[in-house]
Parts: structure tokens; sequence; C-alpha cells
């Protein structure tokens, strides 16, 4: 077997279904921004989140079929676990992309 075949085995393997697959995230309704950009609350399922910390964030920018798409992402820390958040910049839209625990 090929180096590269198993590392590549091995990788799919690791990473869930859900990383992989950016279709998976669901539509959330952030209620407050914290400094206007960072998400301080939101609703998912009717569940409220308050977020007490923001670990990370970063900006995705990319190709798409017609333009470019691009988001800001946010890893968030909330009493029930920790979140990737991201807002579709273009349509204003924010979505829970996965939970990290």
């Amino acid at each position: 077997m090929s180096t590269i075949a198993s590392l590549s085995r091995s990788w799919s393997s690791r990473v869930p279904a859900k990383r992989r697959d950016p279709r998976c995230a669901e539509p959330i309704d952030v209620r407050e921004k914290r400094y206007g950009y960072f998400p301080k609350m939101f609703v998912h399922r009717g569940h409220r989140y308050e977020v007490y910390a923001v670990e990370r964030c970063w900006t995705v920018s990319r190709r798409g079929r017609r333009d470019r798409i691009e988001r800001h992402c946010f890893r968030v820390r909330c009493l029930e676990g920790t979140f990737e958040l991201y807002q579709d910049v273009r349509h204003n839209t924010w979505h829970l992309q996965r939970q990290v625990d």
C-alpha cells in the first residue's frame, strides 16, 4: 500500500462525516452579538445558548459556481459545550456547523 493511500484512508476514517460535509449545517438565530460581530447568544431548535467565550474565529473564502462564497466562522464555548458556528456573509444567515464536544 502506498504511503499516500494509507494517509488518505486514515484521514478519512478519523474525520467524522459531519465535519467533512458542509451541507450538514443547521440554521440558527443569533439574537445577540458582542461588539457587533461575535455571537453572544443564539437559539437552536428552540434552546437558548449563551456564549461565554469565543475560542477562535476565521474567514473562509473560495470560488463557487457563480460567485465568491465568504463565511465568518467561530468556535464558541457555552455551558452546553463547544460549537462551531458560521455566518454566510452573502445571505446574512447563521448556521451551526457542528458540536465539538
